[in-house]
């Protein structure tokens, strides 16, 4: 018999039920709170044209895009592919749909994606991504931007993590910032040195800038600008100091940075864990406004756990309509693997059983009343395995043990009286129900 290799691909997350339970809850926590901030739920297809995901994919993902394809002689003449994120999929439905939709539409897509990066770990190829976005036609105010970012930190907050940092900046900073020193014509290549600045040292960086042919002087302003971070006055001021008079030239962008920042800063259970920060840039060439990352301040190497930003011309390239939005995104896959690696998961998940209640007839005489005691506790809501597998008992409890948090055992004498011992399969408490 041929022998084949079982473990799933490099890249996937395969998860055990009590591991996958854990995942399941944690998936639901944030779709609860997104739903509580009313945003509406859908499902664009994994699978969709190559020159729609291609039309605004731009660094790096272009490279990372699984083609899809049945009778093209390639994969680089297929014309369909697996969707990379959910931004470009929701671009395409929101022109598709947009006359029967109400604007500003507030949308949450939770679902899995495909990248096909390096496998490492902690890097998948297929993942979860959960996804808030606000779409305006013709405009949107920018204080939405600052509800989407409040939204991702109380979903964040469910998981009762420690210490989180909320890092925004905004892209027209960086734009202004460049005019200044007459480098736009190199804005995509040093936008994408300080998005990575923070993972390489300094002087790789710097050595970075040099190859773009910069002058020392320009090189110094340019990792001067990426360090500044504060509060909005502080960094309002920092910016002042190193561009003098041309500080006019990034109005716009402070102008929206003060508002997203003064509406976060006021919120009690925000407060202090939000910070402006010009390191904070987001690779993806859709953003154009607002963009926002999120830390544990413990755990910085862990790096962000969730990110977003604004985009103004994002449907640019499917419609003449104008429909700016702004979105944020957990990337559930690889948080969960984090939080697992540095024991980080909430402990009352974690330690949680995949069902309530295992019940187990001693033979086929009780399954009627043990179908009945399962059917009872189903209708108040609780989870419940049956199990028919007349082994013995102790295998059958160590398998209860397993999966479920409380046992019951129905003999002959239970059927007879409807009456049963629940066991707590953790504490050992024995309680009675009748039934």
């Amino acid at each position: 018999m041929k022998k084949f290799n079982t473990s799933p691909l490099s890249g996937m997350q395969e998860l055990l039920p009590t591991e996958q339970a854990v995942f399941d809850q944690l998936k639901q926590n944030i779709s609860d709170v997104y739903h509580h901030y009313g945003f509406l739920s859908i499902e664009t297809p994994i699978i969709e044209r190559t020159d729609i995901l291609l039309a605004k994919a731009g660094g790096d993902t272009e490279k990372q895009i699984y083609m899809v394809s049945k009778t093209a002689e390639s994969a680089d003449s297929a014309d369909q592919a697996l969707r990379f994120d959910h931004t470009v999929p929701l671009a395409r439905y929101v022109v598709e749909h947009n006359n029967d939709l109400a604007f500003p539409f507030q949308v949450t897509q939770i679902n899995r994606n495909f990248r096909g990066e390096r496998a490492q770990k902690g890097r998948f190829r297929e993942f979860y991504q959960c996804d808030c976005d606000i779409i305006g036609r013709e405009n949107l105010p920018i204080a939405y931007d600052a509800k989407v970012i409040a939204c991702i930190y109380d979903a964040l907050s469910t998981f009762n993590l420690p210490k989180m940092l909320i890092r925004i900046s905004n892209r027209k900073v960086l734009a202004g910032f460049l005019k200044a020193l007459n480098l736009e014509e190199n804005g995509g290549e040093i936008a994408g040195i300080i998005d990575h600045a923070e993972k390489v040292p300094q002087e790789k960086s710097e050595a970075a800038l040099r190859e773009l042919g910069l002058t020392d002087e320009q090189v110094n302003k340019i990792v001067n600008f990426m360090f500044i971070r504060g509060t909005y006055d502080e960094v309002e001021a920092k910016l002042a100091d190193n561009l003098g008079d041309q500080i006019e030239l990034l109005r716009e962008g402070l102008d929206e940075l003060k508002q997203v920042f003064g509406i976060l800063s006021a919120k009690p259970e925000i407060g202090e864990k939000v910070i402006v920060d010009l390191m904070i840039i987001r690779g993806l060439d859709y953003y154009t406004g607002t963009v926002y990352e999120t830390f544990l301040q413990d755990y910085r190497e862990i790096g962000s756990i969730s990110s977003g930003g604004r985009y103004e011309n994002l449907a640019s390239n499917f419609t003449d309509q104008k429909f700016p939005g702004v979105g944020g995104s957990i990337g559930l896959t690889r948080l969960f693997f984090v939080l697992n690696e540095y024991n980080l998961l909430p402990k009352t998940q974690a330690e949680a059983k995949p069902v309530d209640y295992c019940v187990l007839p001693m033979s086929n005489n009780e399954i009627d009343f043990a179908m009945k005691v399962a059917s009872t506790l189903r209708a108040e809501g609780k989870s419940v395995d049956v199990d028919f597998d007349m082994r013995k008992l102790g295998s059958r409890l160590n398998r209860a043990g397993k999966l479920a948090d409380y046992a019951i055992v129905v003999g002959d004498q239970e059927s007879l009286s409807h009456e049963v011992e629940i066991k707590n399969l953790t504490t050992g408490e024995k309680t009675k129900r009748s039934f």
